[in-house]
């Protein structure tokens, strides 16, 4: 994904819903596109033909993957802030847009796109998004916060997680995926099934504590994965609330069972699944463990406490006519 495609009409009247000189900002993962400047040239070229103001670009750094690039452009008076690249990318401008008020247009660039992918945003056409962004309507969603042992809170979009979900990113191969994409995730997560679990107690808001052995806990805002997955089919991104999953298959016949349940269109859930809903869980594991947030790995650790953030962000979603 490299330039826009040659425009089509698929906007229609809605172009006009944005106003041609409303000033809007792309932080882009330049990482992503082998060449940026070509990028910068269609994009150019579709808000000519549409009446649209160009964008200011604010490309992101191994340094500063996007949140003070969006805080700039906040600064700046943009009235939509559009994040091109992968999750990472997503949620590091969220990080900086979160209670601002000024919504986020998702365009996508990554591997996983995974809150697009929940939100049914387009995921494998980059024109189709920009229009949505442009001339779509504004919702408020939840937002996740996560404090990894002591260290400061950190947002996340669709799931947090510790054990085989994070041990699957942190071995996956970057040369491989960027071949293959999501293959490569799974070869990395069939590797990490032979590891062993972890002794882990989690609590839901006062609830009664679970503690048994485990081989993931993830805390998701949204549920849906790559391929259209359904690890919490019943997760609700605008709820208030956070869905825990507590997996504990103790056998290869029991990650089959349990993968059959998730892909199963009738989920009639699992002995080996613990489900919970709060808004707000606490995850203490004995000994440190393999650590993801909306899918990157962030290391090691042996705390998670997540909370929700009722309605902080406002993205753009296709309008309703």
């Amino acid at each position: 994904m490299n330039t826009l495609e040659p425009v089509a009409d698929v906007a229609g009247e809605l172009q006009q819903q944005t106003p041609p000189s409303e000033r809007w900002a792309v932080v882009v993962n330049p990482t992503k596109f082998d060449d940026l400047d070509a990028l910068k040239a269609s994009f150019a070229v579709l808000c000519a033909e549409r009446g649209w103001s160009e964008p200011c670009w604010y490309p992101t750094t191994a340094d500063d993957p996007g949140e003070g690039q969006a805080r700039q452009a906040l600064s700046d008076g943009a009235g939509l802030v559009c994040p091109l690249g992968g999750d990472g990318t997503v949620r590091s401008v969220a990080s900086a847009m979160v209670d601002s008020g000024v919504p986020m247009g998702l365009l996508p660039g990554g591997t996983g796109n995974l809150l697009a992918r929940n939100l049914r945003l387009p995921v494998d056409d980059l024109e189709a998004a920009l229009v949505v962004a442009l001339t779509g309507e504004d919702k408020a969603i939840d937002v996740g916060e996560v404090t990894w042992d002591d260290g400061a809170p950190a947002v996340f979009l669709v799931m947090a997680g510790m054990g085989l979900d994070a041990e699957m990113m942190a071995g996956v191969d970057e040369g491989l995926k960027r071949k293959v994409g999501w293959l490569a995730y799974a070869l990395s997560g069939a590797k990490a099934l032979f590891r062993l679990g972890f002794a882990v107690r989690v609590r839901a808001d006062a609830k009664r504590a679970v503690s048994q052995h485990a081989r993931a806990v993830v805390v998701g805002n949204c549920g849906e994965l790559a391929g259209g997955l359904q690890l919490m089919p019943d997760a609700v991104v605008d709820d208030g609330l956070l869905d825990t999953v507590l997996a504990a298959p103790n056998s290869i016949a029991g990650w089959l069972a349990l993968g059959l349940n998730v892909i199963s269109a009738r989920r009639r859930g699992h002995p080996s699944v613990v489900h919970l809903v709060s808004a707000r869980v606490d995850v203490a594991t004995r000994e440190p463990v393999e650590a993801q947030l909306d899918g990157d790995a962030v290391g090691r650790r042996r705390r998670m406490t997540c909370t929700v953030r009722a309605l902080a962000l406002t993205v753009r979603l296709p309008a309703a006519a």
